[in-house]
């Protein structure tokens, strides 16, 4: 065969010398894995929006103290278990704004009960912005300061009153923080146990993987409910409120680890074996780098999603133990507490809207579900 110019087949490749410092051809940047999971959670719409309700929730905790109309401890004697009251914007064919009708009230001396009769020829307009109950913000500054209150000499009761005259929608929002953030930290406590012990079971194996199998299903074969009954009766009545708040969320994050850790050791021992990891290794990256550094962040989408759907449960745990009388007591309010009336049928028959912190516990866990479904089906962008 001869080697003459002719006989040789054509040349593609560009002759033009190498630049390094020359543009590249697609000047797109990568998207990173937390942008791709933000576009598809965007595209689950029911997901999207139990997100943003959350959101709004979750902010509006520092400010409770302006939200409520009332103070948490208001007291009206003349408003026993008074019924909820309805918001109108038109009197007579006339737009006066946002306002209520007042009460009448009588003694209903068959049933000894107060019977409520709506007084048409009251009208209390809400006012914005204003001045009403003074309370302590944050236990600390003295306030009076709310986004709403009621018309002067007025009543603003839009979930009613308990048996006390305590405005019922004050003392949703009140307990609104203390469930929620019972959450928080419970989750926070659960997902560092999670991380460092089913990391280390994943990573090193052996005895260390045998015993961490052998306690997460001693953990996981115990009732749930009756071990945070037993450890929560532990707790000595001597402890003050906010010292049993912390002995609550420390026991709900105790117990609510194994699952999580289940997920990490299985992770881990697959990602492992893979070629990154083994290149890690040899370039001199110990256990702990390898671990925080490389094998984590390949699944930690998958981690918060199932993080998110464990806050329900801590939620509901912390509302039913308190709703049995294990957990948070009085003075502190939560939602549980606040359901510790609707133990009594009779009352529950007369005063049917002692129900209503029921309202809160469902809309927060259904968003919670839906928000986590949606984030772990977005943890996986490339599905």
């Amino acid at each position: 065969m001869s080697d003459a110019p002719s006989d040789r087949l054509p040349h593609f490749v560009s002759q033009a010398p190498y630049d390094p410092g020359g543009a590249p051809q697609d000047d797109t940047p990568p998207t990173s894995q937390w942008r791709l999971v933000w576009q598809k959670l965007k595209r689950h719409r029911l997901a999207y929006i139990s997100g943003l309700f959350l959101l709004m929730i979750y902010a509006s905790l520092p400010f409770s103290e302006t939200i409520a109309p009332y103070a948490l401890e208001d007291r009206n004697a003349d408003y026993l278990y008074a019924p909820p009251q309805a918001v109108h914007l038109f009197h007579e064919g006339e737009f006066i704004g946002p306002f209520v009708y007042g009460y009448k009230g009588v003694a209903n001396l068959a049933l000894f009960k107060w019977d409520y009769a709506v007084d048409t020829n009251q009208v209390q307009p809400l006012r914005f912005f204003c001045s009403g109950a003074a309370y302590k913000f944050w236990g600390v500054w003295s306030a009076d300061f709310h986004f709403v209150c009621p018309s002067r000499n007025g009543t603003l009761y839009l979930f009613g009153t308990d048996r006390l005259g305590r405005d019922m929608l004050s003392r949703v929002i009140y307990g609104t923080r203390i469930s929620l953030t019972i959450g928080l930290i419970g989750i926070s406590i659960s997902f560092v146990l999670a991380l460092l012990i089913g990391g280390a079971a994943g990573y090193f194996g052996g005895w260390v993987d045998n015993l961490t199998l052998r306690l997460i299903e001693i953990i996981r074969a115990l009732p749930e409910l009756p071990l945070w009954m037993a450890l929560s009766a532990a707790l000595p009545v001597s402890w003050s409120p906010i010292a049993v708040f912390a002995g609550l969320t420390v026991i709900l994050g105790l117990l609510d680890w194994p699952g999580l850790a289940r997920a990490v050791r299985a992770r881990l021992m697959s990602l492992r074996e893979e070629d990154f990891a083994t290149a890690a290794i040899l370039m001199g990256a110990g256990p702990a780098r390898l671990i925080g550094r490389h094998l984590l962040p390949n699944f930690m989408s998958h981690l918060i999603a199932s993080a998110t759907l464990s806050i329900p449960t801590m939620i509901l745990g912390e509302t039913a133990l308190s709703f049995l009388g294990l957990g948070l007591r009085p003075p502190v309010t939560s939602w549980g507490v606040l359901l510790v009336e609707a133990q009594n049928i009779a009352a529950i028959s007369f005063y049917p809207w002692i129900m209503l912190p029921m309202a809160p516990v469902i809309l927060v866990v259904l968003a919670f579900n839906f928000f986590g479904d949606g984030l772990r089906d977005a943890a996986d962008p490339y599905s």
